[in-house]
């Protein structure tokens, strides 16, 4: 999800901006709900954003000169829904570009389109899809994170092939291309990702199990009333 400054065409460039600019609007009219109706879930709200600038800012070099980096997306998307964290995701991205030379200003929509949007639902979808079968809170986490990585690498191939189609095989042949070469290192990044979302998930189930009540994901036990006596 780091395309680099000026690498995507400018009609493509522009196309991802349209795509993602609906997404911002409803995403901070989300965040700025969260931040009136619960200040208490501020802090919490604002880790979530810091994992996924730490462990998006991880650069881990891929084959041909190509990097992989982990995308911290999903953990706040399973917590919070999808739309706060395509705000998030996008001002980590933009941190980025400007402090860390990684991905680039013009090709920030597509970078956040894959990330921030395609992660974050990705995730989301996924926990309340395993957990409805009655999979274990943290292991629907580390599915929701797995699939969460290896889907938005997916969408930046795709992005990549649909700019830059292989003169033989067009599309297709090229996507094939882009996909095996991060497949090498983000198959494993996305495991090891996931296995941390599940950990800090259940550090929080722990050490936060208010805020997590209020969230929705613990039930408040109920009172058991002392017997009657006569």
């Amino acid at each position: 999800m780091h395309i680099m400054e000026g690498f995507l065409p400018p009609l493509w460039a522009a196309l991802w901006f349209a795509a993602i600019i609906p997404f911002w609007i409803l995403s901070a009219k989300r965040v700025k709900k969260i931040y009136e109706d619960a200040p208490h879930l501020r802090m919490l709200l604002a880790m979530m954003g810091a994992l996924v600038f730490v462990l998006s800012a991880l650069k881990i070099p891929s084959v041909t000169g190509s990097c992989s980096h982990p995308t911290g997306i999903a953990l706040g998307a399973i917590l919070f829904g999808p739309l706060p964290m395509v705000l998030l995701g996008t001002i980590s991205l933009l941190f980025q570009t400007i402090l860390l030379a990684h991905g680039g200003l013009t090709t920030l929509g597509a970078n956040a389109f894959s990330m921030a949007v395609v992660g974050s639902f990705v995730a989301w979808g996924t926990f309340r899809a395993t957990n409805k079968i009655g999979t274990p809170p943290a292991v629907c986490v580390f599915f929701a994170a797995t699939l969460s990585d290896w889907s938005t690498y997916i969408t930046t191939s795709l992005q990549l092939a649909a700019a830059f189609p292989a003169t033989e095989g067009g599309f297709f042949a090229s996507a094939t291309k882009f996909l095996a070469l991060f497949g090498v290192t983000q198959i494993p990044i996305a495991i090891a990702e996931a296995c941390l979302a599940a950990l800090v998930f259940n550090l929080l189930t722990k050490y936060n199990p208010e805020d997590l009540r209020e969230l929705g994901f613990l039930r408040t036990p109920k009172k058991i009333s002392a017997p009657e006596t006569k």
